[in-house]
């Protein structure tokens, strides 16, 4: 046991060097390190991905490069304290998507913060739904999967389409999302010391780029808020060494408190969207989040 926590704290010690390298505080240098790490890390010789391009929006569509299920799809939101990040970036996890679920995977290129701040991202992800719907996709061919702001924005996206009574998708698969831009839960203070990845001055900054003078409750901007009635079935994973631990937590109750169909996993020693990482945690979680995506679809 000593030589697994040893193991892990080395693992934590790793991820934290990584993630010092990448950030930065000048955020075009800080955009471009995430889309170098992504090139390096996201590419696989069994997918193939293809860019396109809608009203401005640039994205990727990624697809194992054998038979596979073309039924359903999962539309993916990256993401980045919606300041950073790309559907480059994200093929750390896109691509293990496509090869776990053998279903294409469309991640896409949202307004990013602090030069487009909400409701520029919704929006933009409103465009995409709807050309889904365009090229002929039923709402309920489509699971909608997101990490840390992008898994803010699918439950932002689902809000909407609620609001709006349009048809939901799926399921919904949340890695490390997160749910609450007012940092009300306990996790902020007790893992502040422990998470390898984000800290409180991180997230108030990401805060301040995309919401800064707006009302941080609107369901919206802090999915917490939301109603979740007649929502699909969800799937959230966390780890336990995250600071936004508790965005997923207090997610995952208030979901069952409105008889959604939702299971959570926190993962042990784990950190902030550690599916990202290379080794073998990282892909048992991919498996699960495949056995849920398969459920779903039965």
């Amino acid at each position: 046991m000593a030589i697994s926590a040893k193991k892990n704290q080395n693992l934590m010690n790793l991820i934290r060097k990584v993630h010092g390298i990448v950030e930065n505080a000048d955020l075009e240098k800080h955009r471009q390190s995430q889309d170098h790490f992504g090139a390096l890390l996201g590419s696989s010789r069994e997918v193939d991905i293809r860019e396109f391009e809608i009203e401005g929006i640039h994205g990727e569509w990624t697809s194992v490069n054998r038979a596979h299920m073309k039924k359903y799809i999962i539309l993916y939101c990256h993401g980045g304290g919606y300041s950073t990040g790309s559907s480059l970036y994200a093929r750390t996890l896109t691509t293990k998507f496509a090869m776990s679920t053998s279903m294409d995977v469309l991640c896409f290129d949202y307004r990013l913060a602090p030069e487009n701040p909400y409701p520029a991202a919704t929006e933009d992800a409103m465009k995409i739904w709807n050309y889904l719907m365009l090229l002929g996709y039923g709402a309920r061919d489509i699971i909608l999967a997101g990490d840390s702001a992008g898994g803010n924005l699918a439950l932002s996206l689902v809000l909407k389409l609620k609001e709006e009574k349009r048809l939901l998708p799926r399921g919904l698969v949340l890695m490390s999302p997160w749910t609450d831009l007012t940092a009300s839960g306990k996790s902020h203070s007790t893992k502040a010391d422990i998470d390898p990845v984000l800290n409180a001055g991180y997230l108030q900054k990401m805060t301040d780029n995309y919401a800064a003078g707006q009302d941080l409750e609107n369901p919206l901007i802090s999915p917490l808020f939301g109603n979740y009635e007649g929502f699909p079935p969800t799937y959230i994973q966390a780890g336990d060494n995250e600071i936004l631990l508790n965005d997923a937590t207090m997610l995952h109750k208030k979901m069952v408190r409105e008889n959604v169909s939702v299971k959570i996993d926190i993962f042990k020693g784990m950190w902030h969207v550690f599916q990202m990482s290379p080794f073998k945690t990282a892909y048992e979680a991919m498996d699960k989040n495949a056995e849920f995506i398969y459920d779903i679809c039965r």
